[in-house]
């Protein structure tokens, strides 16, 4: 009965764990959403004229891999953006890398 105990609450820890982990990801990607060039990508992705992030990623048309190419090396009126992400606080305090913080901005931009 004991070692059953112990393994439902290591099983508890880990679930829980992982929760944190994505509710970790998805703040980091929202204050990289919120303060990326100090005024925030919805200044010019929440208009109109613009592409529409979410959309674009649940229609199946912006996948990671495209996503991660556009902040690395710019198109059309958008500037890169990676240098500019690794600078958030928020990423620095994480310690997250590249990889990390797009994945991070990604599920953000997904979850909306």
């Amino acid at each position: 009965m004991r070692k059953s105990l112990g393994t439902v609450a290591g099983i508890v820890l880990i679930a829980l764990s992982g929760s944190a982990l994505a509710d970790e990801k998805l703040e980091i990607g929202q204050k990289i959403y919120e303060r990326a060039f100090g005024r925030g990508c919805g200044t010019c992705h929440d208009i109109a004229s613009n592409p529409q992030l979410p959309a674009l990623i649940k229609a199946g048309q912006l996948d990671r891999a495209k996503f991660e190419q556009v902040l690395k090396d710019g198109k059309g009126g958008m500037p890169k953006a990676i240098e500019e992400i690794m600078k958030n606080k928020a990423v620095q305090k994480a310690g997250y890398g590249e990889d990390q913080a797009v994945d991070a901005l990604y599920a953000y931009i997904s979850s909306k």
